[in-house]
């Protein structure tokens, strides 16, 4: 199989936006908040939403499964409150569901979750627990800055994130380390506010010891892990100075990369540097970068043919990026597509 580890639902209806649109106005006049049941998208329009955008793609570029969370600009935790949060992220993750039911052969949930800027994170764990046990979703993504590019919430490392762990780690999922828009005029959302995360939630675990408390806790950091391969020396060096053990023992066994990097020279990079164990397949498609590539006439999201084109990747080492790292990182998918297989043989 071909598994995309990072899909979010950019193409919804545009009810949700509008809808949202009519949350935020409520915030300044009570009156005007909308209730969840006045947010009406029927399953023609969400299977019109996926059919011509997501699931055509996949088709056109032989990936067999996405897991699918709400669209990460769109979370934007720094409005609001947690009230306003709870009830966006689970309108947010009942349409990724509901995709989910509709395509169950191609699709499988990632967790928003109601973060707010100064909040108590314990407020996320009803709905985690409601999106996992409930809806069969398989991970989620974790905000580490709900203020929006001002990075006012601790590190990752601090034990303000203990409660989300220690979920975490009992419901055996990871977690996909995505910030959200960017309030902040310094940092563009996509260009320079993820990959900052990416990099600074790096850096975060590498300075603290937080695996330690949570041997089996599992990161997934996106983009290709920001400035991560580009820089390993620096950060080995830095692990060094601080007299950390070696990167591979220190971090390589909790914390992953994906492939949504958009040119072949990254990828060549990525896949030299990071260990193959540690790279997931991605192509965050109809995401932040949707153009074609005048260099080689292919969108730059068609991340698939990178990873075929590797030199350094063995045919093994392919498989465990596009396959079977994700079945080991995300256990509930793994446990989701055997149960499948043995359904399918029945």
């Amino acid at each position: 199989m071909i598994i995309d580890i990072h899909g979010h639902y950019t193409t919804a209806p545009r009810a949700l936006e509008a809808w949202r649109n009519q949350q935020v106005a409520g915030l300044a006049d009570a009156a005007l908040t909308p209730s969840p049941d006045a947010l009406k998208i029927s399953d023609e329009e969400l299977r019109e939403s996926i059919e011509a955008n997501q699931l055509a793609k996949m088709r056109e570029r032989g990936i067999d499964l996405t897991v699918f969370s709400p669209r990460a600009s769109f979370m934007a935790h720094h409005i609001g409150n947690v009230e306003t949060s709870v009830t966006w992220a689970r309108l947010c993750n009942d349409l990724c569901a509901r995709v989910a039911g509709l395509y169950p052969d191609n699709f499988i949930g990632a967790a928003m979750l109601p973060q707010s800027p100064g909040a108590d994170p314990r407020t996320c764990l009803p709905e985690l627990d409601r999106c996992v046990n409930e809806l069969g979703f398989v991970a989620l993504n974790l905000n580490p800055d709900p203020s929006g590019g001002h990075w006012t919430s601790p590190p990752l490392s601090d034990r303000h994130w203990y409660p989300i762990y220690e979920r975490m780690a009992e419901l055996d999922i990871p977690a996909m380390i995505h910030v959200s828009t960017s309030c902040n005029a310094c940092f563009h959302t996509t260009g320079a506010h993820y990959l900052n995360a990416d990099t600074t939630a790096f850096m975060q675990c590498l300075t603290s010891d937080l695996f330690k408390d949570f041997p089996t806790l599992r990161f997934v950091i996106p983009h290709g892990g920001g400035a991560v391969p580009y820089h390993w020396g620096r950060f080995r060096g830095l692990a060094q100075e601080m007299k950390k053990p070696l990167l591979e023992e220190h971090l390589l066994e909790n914390i992953f990369f994906d492939t949504c990097v958009y040119h072949q020279p990254g990828i060549d990079l990525l896949t030299k540097v990071i260990p193959a164990k540690n790279v997931l397949f991605a192509s965050e498609m109809i995401g932040a970068v949707r153009g074609i590539d005048p260099q080689t006439g292919h969108a730059y999201d068609d991340t698939r043919r990178f990873i075929e084109a590797a030199p350094t990747l063995s045919d093994t080492e392919r498989r465990q990026i596009f396959e079977l790292n994700a079945r080991r990182v995300y256990p509930r998918l793994a446990a989701a597509l055997d149960a499948r297989q043995q359904g399918a043989a029945r």
